[in-house]
Formats: structure tokens, sequence, C-alpha cells
């Protein structure tokens, strides 16, 4: 989430200086470091279809109001909500609740909450398999 802030805030220049620099000064065990990269990349190379899911989920908000923060958190989520079925949806979710509350403000989880379930809602719509 943080890396996906740097990215959003500072923009895509700084991709390839994250894996040097801000994973390996933040988490000293290579299999998360691992992750993190991955999930990172991932939703960077997916950001306009995180988006375009987000935008379409956030009914009464503006996308361009939303905090980088939470932009970053919803981002994380939804993608791994499409690309890592190896994720339970609700793992997915709580833990986005988690950083939410733990980064954002005191609305941001429940916020959080209803963008992901309509999310996940119209991804299992249009037939992709995501799991219980």
């Amino acid at each position: 989430m943080q890396a996906l802030y740097q990215l959003d805030v500072q923009g895509s220049e700084v991709l390839p200086r994250l894996m040097a620099e801000f994973f390996y000064e933040n988490e000293g065990d290579e299999r998360t470091r691992a992750l993190a990269w991955e999930w990172t990349s991932g939703a960077w190379a997916k950001v306009a279809e995180c988006d375009e899911l987000i935008a379409g989920a956030t009914i009464r908000w503006q996308f361009s109001r939303l905090s980088p923060v939470d932009r970053s958190i919803l981002r994380l989520a939804v993608y791994q909500l499409k690309d890592c079925p190896e994720i339970p949806p609700k793992v997915v979710i709580n833990e986005a609740i988690e950083l939410a509350k733990k980064y954002s403000t005191e609305k941001s989880g429940p916020f959080v909450n209803g963008v992901l379930d309509a999310v996940l809602k119209k991804l299992r719509e249009a037939g992709q398999k995501v799991e219980q």
C-alpha cells in the first residue's frame, strides 16, 4: 500500500527504485519483499483497470476526490481480488479495512468495505471466478 502511494504521488519513474530501496529498507524477509514487489508492480501495471472498478463502485463519491491513501489501499485490494485467486476475498477485504483504519480516517474502514463489496459483486456478475 505504501509503495502504491509513492507511485501515485511521485509517478512511475520511482518504480525501479522501489524494489531496490523501499522494500529493502522496510522489510527484512525476502519472501515478504518478493510478494510486496509482485503485488505493487501487478497493481500498478493494471492501475487503469483497478481505477475503473473503483470508480464504478464509488457511487456518490468522485474517484478524483479519494485520498491518495484510500486510493492506494483500494487499488491493491482490487488487484488482489482480480488477479490473486490464491487469496480469499474475505482476507483481501479484511486486510484492506485494517489498513484503512490504521493509515486513514475513521470513516475510511466502512468506506473501503463498501467499495470492495461492490467491486467483488461486480466481478462475480461479470463471470470472473472469485472464491467465496
